[in-house]
């Protein structure tokens, strides 16, 4: 076990080294560049060879990337020159990467307490109504646009509930500990911070939940049957267990790897920026960042943000593999 957390870190370094020096590279040749960022209305062909032989752009671009590695190896991923003008990339990759796991956490919370729960009574019933309803609801999910759901939940629910349709938290004096707004006033006693700022959590967790709740529902479904056609589940049933011991040791257990292989590839989605759910719903994280990155062309934001995503993704992928171990036995011994 342990030489094999071992050689998928390795993998997940040269993964990220990889992805590094294509995304360097490809934001280097996009139309405009970084000097035509930089300079906006002000540039003449003067100006734009001058900060080109300033920023070193006019060096191979090998040798570019080997410099930029040596600067992130201290924690200068250089200074953000559209989201927010001034401000180190890194620092604003902290400021925005709790507010975007605290939605991330609530989302995957929401599809997996209604989507697993679904697919197995769904399984149970299967050809029955309830059953038939469940998939036409999965099916609606997955097509419903993710913006569109956001767009109505900000129109309608938000002027019929009075929930907020913006931002994280209102203009509150709260005391702020550890950059996740929820368990900020918990740890502080300020409870109306807290609630406060699960009210703002409320209308973009749902619509960020939608997707990664169809898709669990679907795959515990389709898990859950398979399992229940299985010889052993029978052999069960004709001992004599109970429902509850059936469901506990022999159905939900050999059903969760795919969804334990679900879960974890729609959090490590959501964790590398909801983009389109944070723009609607002006929610200040990673996938907000990217948004006005990319209209603003900020490159040395983007270049890390997306950096950082991926090392997310790949990291929550290898947690995945190392939780088969804790699911099924059998996977320790190969």
């Amino acid at each position: 076990m342990l030489r094999y957390t071992i050689r998928r870190l390795i993998q997940l370094v040269g993964v990220v080294l990889v992805l590094s020096l294509l995304l360097f590279a490809w934001l280097r040749v996009l139309p405009g560049g970084p000097v035509s960022a930089l300079l906006g209305d002000r540039s003449t062909p003067e100006k734009a060879a001058e900060l080109t032989k300033q920023l070193g752009l006019d060096q191979p671009i090998v040798l570019q990337y080997f410099k930029f590695l040596g600067r992130a190896a201290s924690g200068d991923f250089g200074v953000s020159t559209g989201v927010q003008p001034g401000d180190s990339a890194l620092d604003i990759f902290i400021q925005r990467f709790p507010a975007t796991l605290e939605l991330s956490f609530f989302a995957i919370v929401i599809a997996i307490l209604v989507g697993v729960p679904l697919g197995y009574v769904a399984a149970k019933r299967r050809g029955g109504w309830f059953d038939n309803l469940s998939v036409i609801g999965s099916l609606i999910g997955v097509a419903v646009p993710v913006f569109f759901l956001a767009y109505v939940l900000k129109g309608v629910a938000s002027s019929s509930l009075g929930l907020p349709s913006s931002g994280r938290q209102d203009a509150i004096d709260a005391t702020r500990v550890t950059g996740f707004f929820t368990l900020d006033g918990i740890i502080t006693g300020e409870w109306d911070a807290t609630f406060n700022a699960l009210e703002h959590l409320i209308l973009p967790a749902i619509a960020l939940a939608t997707i990664p709740f169809a898709v669990i529902f679907r795959i515990t479904r389709a898990a859950v049957l398979d399992v229940l056609d299985e010889d052993f589940v029978r052999t069960a049933e004709s001992k004599g267990l109970t429902a509850s011991v059936i469901r506990r040791r022999h159905v939900l257990r050999n059903a969760m790897l795919p969804v334990v292989t679900t879960i974890g590839l729609q959090t490590g989605a959501l964790l590398s920026g909801a983009v389109l759910t944070e723009k609607v719903f002006s929610f200040p994280g990673v996938g907000e960042a990217l948004a006005i990155g990319f209209e603003r062309r900020d490159y040395p934001v983007l270049l890390l943000l997306i950096i950082m995503a991926t090392s997310v993704y790949v990291v929550v992928n290898l947690l995945v593999d190392l939780s088969y171990a804790l699911i099924d036995p059998r996977i320790r011994t190969r």
